[in-house]
């Protein structure tokens, strides 16, 4: 086939939209603690293994902290961009992330309309690392500071990178909404390819904070858990009676989303998972405390999207960051609306709390779950919280769940961001 009848061809899908049109998965990639290959990803997440490490963090002036922390084996130096800028960590595994999906998606950019290929992604605090080395040259230090600080430490420098990368001409859009920052961009996303704008998506998000002043400003919100001298693995507890805190993590994760009718112009139909719903909305009542009340409308609001009840749901990835508030937030609202009857697992005790990235990499476990059919357990959950005791727990082992079909992924965010995710299975007819 030529270029330009590609083109056409890829074209002609444009109008086979509606507003809440099923999107199609055609390619994952990730930078994780847990890995980054699926095979080292799925060993991880099944059998419960945290990444979690224990760390001193030392600044002149300051007492020694114990910091819980997942960390990624990656070389960011290893990365090559197209703008040949230097690279944020993060910004570097945002683009090994989004270059591994394409491949899985098996994406030929010389047949894409690139005027229809758009870029979505999130992070909290993207540049941490780059802005806290370049705050410590020039105050602790009085070094001068490089010319391309400006552009390695901006909010959008990762989207402007994949765009470079990819030659994307639609849209390309960052978005910041803390903790719940990668969802947005995916759910966006997904409006984006319903309603016509574009056909294909990169999409997700990443966050690098293993920085010295941005863990001791996390440390001194007390909101992290420390690690335990025996076992610093397990210091993330989600739903815990005894959980102290989340574990900060840093990692970035991409998917390829797009039309389905674009999928299949393509020859890349075949795989089976789509993103069925998306809803966001906003507490409005606290910076830091979540509302039950805002979720349980976030949640009703995906699952409407998606055309779905909550019987439909078979297992709900939570946001389940272990804090005091926000896990008794969190079961409260999955209490009401799902009962006993969807059971839950919380990521963030294996790969640690990755922030603005958070949201991506939790969808790449949500389809996970849905590929192997099998529910992935909280890992230390020995005792969950009296309180959570109408909350169905996936804990101690996986659980074998044939038939999945329906899984829900939530991300709540300081500000009172609420975004949820439902990802499903089509299984052959017959």
């Amino acid at each position: 086939m030529s270029s330009g009848t590609a083109h056409a061809v890829l074209a002609a899908t444009a109008t086979a939209h509606t507003a809440s049109a099923p999107v199609h998965v055609s390619g994952l990639g990730f930078v994780t603690p847990l890995g980054r290959s699926v095979e080292a990803f799925d060993d991880a997440l099944f059998a419960g293994r945290s990444a979690v490490r224990a760390q001193t963090l030392e600044i002149p002036g300051m007492d020694p902290m114990s910091i819980a922390a997942a960390t990624c084996d990656f070389d960011a130096g290893g990365v090559r961009s197209a703008s040949r800028l230097p690279l944020d960590r993060g910004t570097a595994m945002a683009l090994a992330a989004a270059q591994d999906a394409a491949a899985d998606a098996g994406l030929d950019l010389d047949t894409l309309d690139r005027d229809r290929l758009g870029v979505f992604w999130g992070s909290g605090l993207a540049g941490a690392g780059t802005f806290d080395a370049t705050t410590r040259a020039l105050y602790g230090e009085q070094r001068r500071m490089r010319p391309t600080t400006v552009l390695t430490v901006m909010p959008n420098a990762a989207v402007a990178e994949l765009a470079l990368h990819f030659g994307a001409r639609g849209a390309a859009l960052a978005y910041a909404c803390a903790c719940a920052s990668s969802a947005v961009a995916i759910g966006e996303a997904m409006r984006a390819i319903r309603g016509g704008w574009i056909d294909v998506a990169i999409v997700g998000g990443h966050d690098a904070m293993l920085t010295p002043g941005v863990m001791a400003s996390w440390h001194a919100m007390r909101v992290m858990a420390p690690p335990p001298a025996d076992a610093p693995a397990s210091a993330c507890r989600p739903f815990s009676a005894d959980r102290a805190g989340f574990a900060i993590g840093e990692g970035a994760a991409a998917l390829v989303l797009e039309s389905e009718a674009h999928a299949r112009a393509r020859g890349a139909g075949a795989k089976p998972f789509v993103l069925s719903g998306y809803a966001s909305n906003c507490d409005g009542t606290h910076i830091t405390n979540p509302d039950p009340a805002g979720q349980v409308r976030a949640m009703r609001a995906a699952l409407r999207d998606a055309g779905l009840t909550p019987s439909d749901i078979g297992h709900i990835n939570a946001h389940g960051t272990a804090t005091s508030a926000g896990d008794a937030a969190e079961a409260a609202s999955i209490g009401e609306l799902f009962g006993h009857g969807a059971p839950v697992s919380a990521t963030k005790a294996i790969h640690g709390h990755v922030l603005g990235g958070g949201g991506a990499i939790e969808l790449v476990a949500a389809l996970r779950t849905l590929a192997r059919e099998t529910l992935p357990p909280i890992a230390h959950l020995q005792t969950p919280d009296a309180a959570f005791s109408g909350v169905d727990f996936v804990r101690g082992t996986a659980r074998e769940a044939r038939g999945l079909r329906h899984v829900l992924s939530n991300s709540f965010a300081f500000g009172g961001t609420n975004a949820v995710i439902v990802a499903s299975r089509r299984f052959p007819e017959g």
